[in-house]
């Protein structure tokens, strides 16, 4: 079976709290519920991982390294500036698709640019929690 490994950043674990008009209602528990139920249809064990801290995604990222097939990453914030995740996400080798369930080119200016796109594989946005299963359908086509 194939391995993916999903990595949320800050505020995530907020989901179904936080702005709930623009991220739902859904908790990040029965949106990763969700998407490991998509996984197994699909023949992959999903793994989750949230942190509010930079480095902890960062970490991640490098212990997915020989462990797992591909990632979806949802770095939340760290999306539109963080410069050391998209450097960890070039130096793994692995195939990273980008999640957001807001659309973030429909949002403040601020968030229209998103420093990790360039390294990542796919950009899957505005889709609510949908956009984790389009994204693991489309990262499955990937790691065929």
């Amino acid at each position: 079976m194939k391995k993916v490994l999903i990595v949320n950043g800050p505020n995530l674990n907020l989901t179904g709290k936080r702005n709930p008009e623009v991220y739902g209602y859904a908790t990040l528990d029965e949106i990763n519920a969700r998407t490991a139920a998509e996984g197994l249809r699909l023949g992959i064990v999903c793994d989750f991982y949230q942190s509010n801290h930079e480095g902890g995604i960062i970490d991640s990222l490098h212990q997915a390294i020989d462990r797992y097939d591909g990632i979806l990453l949802n770095a939340g914030a760290y999306t539109h500036y963080s410069y050391a995740i998209r450097d960890a996400i070039e130096a793994i080798g692995l195939p990273v698709i980008e999640v957001h369930m807001s659309n973030i080119y429909q949002r403040e200016e601020f968030r229209h640019v998103s420093v990790i796109a360039e390294v990542c594989r796919k950009s899957i946005v505005g889709y609510g929690c949908e956009s984790y299963t389009i994204a693991l359908k489309e990262l499955n086509d990937i790691i065929k």
